[in-house]
């Protein structure tokens, strides 16, 4: 641990002007309030906040900053508050502190949930101040650097935290040295194995080449002195994570990499910068495709210099970038570049980056409201460095992450243009959206009035930019298509009653039942959490007799059969799920009853305890509506429009389909399940005599199966979700539970059952043997 006066002295060789006292104060505050903390190694606690300012120190930042680094964790950790650090040290360091700290009392919340919260707060003070960010930085690597005395698993945490957030966060800040220890220090904890193979095999390299880095070096320095160019020339290993990462990406072995070193050259101009390339190119052999000029492009980090590779001494490919010391400052340190001093004043350094453009952007989205873990995920998204570099027709470059496709260029452009996208052109040829873009290429967006979001642009954006605009855009299409269907159900329900259904009425029945505007009424008629008869009762209370009877459904089973004694829970048996028309019978266990077809395997169980059962009838109004839930199970063809004839022909039996699902498929043929909603035996018995009579149907069934059960399950679309097992219904099949009558027998059977339906008194009645009628 440093002691006071040494870092003091630290801050003084680069700035002679500084505060001493301001610093001696903030060492006292800290040490005081941290005195009876230790950390996990057993050491005092103050040790990290000093050790957090000495990396400062090699930034060269500013006194506000370092006081920041010596005080970050008294507001979170101690019983110091913002008002004594305002008192003592101004406001200034104290809104960078509180900046700092992380949100303590997240309740009720999933770790995720609070790590994205976390690092909201952590870009909203960015963007206030971007030192907070550089404190934030400095406080995470000496973490990393003790992490040792942790817990497993609290290790693995920090470190995938750091590999996800801080690492990248670092690279798009342009501190790449910085960067490249926190990945290392994360790959270390997560990948211990892999970075030790590594490790080992850097050794046998370092033992079979020798001294070839001190001789590329050598080579170098001849070739600049050669041509005149004053120029620093020094070599390095990459780092560990840095060759795992290309060997996953490339799928290669460590021994096919010809680029574990790296060279760099230092020198005075940007003129020098371009000569030096040419002395390299001209005496060895450019690698085709590895020369990058990041000088005339610079990244969006700031980041400037010029890339390439060449096949070196004894035919080994040497990867050389070359940029002046000031490009380098900026290329080490980033947006810390602004606030570094020399000779007590602040340096200007022409190549530094405007840090803010893109936190700005950030703060827009946070604005917004996204959700915390989606603000994350584009977050996360937008913080990777690998770059393409594409011109608007008009010469603009745009920056955009490697993989990125004309969609994503649309989007960096403006949010309407890439909504009304309806095409690219890239180098003058019309072009897929999907396309992947590359290097140089310059790119122009088609746009239609008539053109929206898809949900599929989505799964072809790679920009966490243009996912957002694109979900913001569906989310507001979904409430639109909410809201209409919502007003068609709403004018509905009014005009079963003759009433009026103005948007005054609309105002009136919003604000009676509670909801906060007309638009969020509508939205929750559309999603069924709302009722159109509870809306017009808002507005026109009902009569003592009611409007009339309610759908048939609106009070479950109970309300659809008579003959059950009163005060029982009345439910439909899931297995044969009857509909009117059918004989039922009640079968009565544990304070309930199920209805069940006459038909029904369960009843067979039950044959030794007649005392249950109960003989049932239809209420005269069961079949007004299409309502009561049956399975069918039709085979056609495999051709494309199949389904959705189908489809259409339930329809216009006016049959509802609730649910589908692909059951089984073959060459030719699939079976599909669809759960429908008819009226009455007689109307399933039309709508299977219908779908039998075409062409592309071979068969077409009803299903004795668990309806209730598959509602359980989330509905799904058409031609979506999980299918049902392929051996589900011959299972049912076999075990007696299929209706396999014709369309003929099926009507003979309904047209039996409905008139004894129309008789019998309300009386309960059990069945006895002799009452018992089962079919054969």
């Amino acid at each position: 641990m440093i002691r006071q006066f040494e870092l003091v002295e630290r801050v003084r060789d680069y700035n002679p002007s500084t505060d001493e006292a301001l610093l001696n104060r903030a060492y006292v505050f800290g040490a005081t309030a941290h005195a009876d903390q230790r950390r996990a190694s057993g050491e005092p606690y103050f040790g990290h906040p000093l050790e957090v300012a000495a990396i400062l120190t090699d930034l060269r930042l500013d006194d506000a900053s370092i006081v920041t680094a010596l005080l970050h964790d008294t507001i979170e950790d101690t019983d110091a508050t913002k008002e004594q650090i305002t008192h003592l040290f101004g406001a200034e360091i104290a809104a960078l502190v509180e900046g700092v700290t992380k949100l303590t009392k997240l309740e009720n919340v999933s770790r995720e949930v609070a790590q994205a919260e976390n690092f909201r707060k952590l870009l909203l003070a960015i963007a206030e101040d971007v030192r907070v960010i550089l404190v934030k930085l400095a406080d995470r690597l000496h973490n990393m650097r003790t992490i040792g005395h942790l817990k497993d698993e609290k290790r693995r945490r920090i470190a995938q935290e750091t590999m996800d957030i801080y690492a990248p966060l670092a690279g798009r800040m342009g501190m790449q040295a910085m960067r490249e220890e926190l990945e290392d220090l994360a790959f270390r904890e997560l990948h211990p194995e892999a970075r030790a193979s590594l490790l080992r095999r850097y050794v046998t390299l370092r033992e079979k080449t020798g001294g070839r880095v001190p001789e590329i070096v050598d080579a170098i320095k001849a070739l600049m002195v050669d041509g005149g160019i004053e120029a620093e020339v020094n070599g390095r290993e990459k780092r560990s994570f840095s060759v795992w990462r290309k060997m996953e990406e490339k799928r290669t072995a460590f021994s096919q990499l010809s680029d574990i070193y790296a060279f760099r050259v230092l020198c005075r101009s940007e003129e020098d910068c371009y000569r030096a390339l040419g002395r390299l190119h001209g005496h060895w052999r450019a690698v085709p495709g590895r020369f990058k000029d990041y000088i005339s492009s610079p990244k969006a980090n700031g980041y400037r210099s010029l890339h390439t590779t060449v096949s070196g001494p004894g035919a080994v490919r040497v990867e050389v970038q070359i940029r002046t010391h000031e490009m380098h400052m900026v290329a080490q340190s980033g947006v810390a570049a602004h606030w570094s001093y020399r000779d007590g004043e602040r340096v200007k350094n022409r190549f530094a980056v405007e840090p803010y453009a893109w936190l700005r952007d950030l703060v827009d989205r946070l604005e917004k409201g996204d959700e915390p873990q989606e603000f994350l995920e584009h977050v996360r998204l937008d913080m990777f460095n690998d770059q393409v570099f594409c011109f608007t027709p008009k010469g603009a470059v745009i920056g955009l992450p490697r993989g990125a496709t004309p969609l994503d260029f649309a989007y960096a452009i403006h949010t309407s243009v890439g909504d009304r996208c309806a095409g690219a052109t890239v180098d003058g040829q019309r072009t897929p959206v999907f396309t992947r873009l590359r290097n140089g290429q310059q790119v122009e967006i088609i746009t239609a009035d008539g053109q929206a979001p898809s949900p599929h642009w989505e799964e072809l954006v790679v920009t966490g930019r243009a996912k957002h605009a694109i979900r913001r855009a569906l989310r507001e299409q979904r409430r639109e298509a909410e809201e209409t269907l919502g007003r068609d159900i709403a004018k509905a329900a009014f005009a079963r009653l003759d009433r009026e259904a103005s948007p005054k009425t609309f105002e009136l029945a919003a604000s009676r039942l509670g909801q906060p505007s007309v638009e969020a009424m509508l939205i929750a008629l559309a999603r069924g959490t709302l009722s159109g008869s509870a809306m017009v009762e808002a507005v026109y209370p009902a009569p003592p007799g009611g409007f009339g009877p309610e759908p048939p459904l609106a009070e479950g089973p109970g309300r659809r059969v008579h003959g059950a004694p009163p005060g029982l829970s009345i439910s439909l048996c899931p297995l044969c799920a009857p509909l009117p028309g059918e004989r039922i019978i009640g079968l009565r266990r544990h304070g309930e009853m199920s209805v069940h077809a006459a038909s029904c395997a369960v009843l067979a169980d039950y044959e030794e305890d007649l005392g249950r059962w109960y003989d049932l009838r239809w209420a005269p109004d069961a079949a007004v509506s299409a309502s009561n839930l049956a399975r069918i199970a039709v085979w056609m063809v495999n051709e494309p429009g199949t389904l959705g004839q189908v489809c259409l022909l339930v329809g216009e039996q006016r049959a509802n389909i609730d649910k589908v699902a692909v059951v089984e498929k073959r060459p030719d043929m699939y079976r599909v399940m669809f759960d429908v909603e008819v009226c009455d035996l007689r109307h399933i018995s039309d709508l299977l005599t219908a779908l039998g009579a075409q062409s592309f149907v071979a068969a077409a069934e009803r299903v004795r199966e668990a309806a209730d059960t598959a509602a359980q399950q989330p509905r799904l679309p058409l031609a979506a979700g999980a299918a049902a097992p392929a051996d589900r219904a011959d299972a049912l099949s076999s075990a007696g539970k299929t209706d396999r009558k014709t369309g003929a027998e099926s009507a003979r059977l309904a047209t039996e059952a409905a008139s004894q339906a129309q008789g019998g008194g309300a009386a309960a009645m059990p069945i006895t043997q002799k009452s018992l009628l089962r079919p054969d």
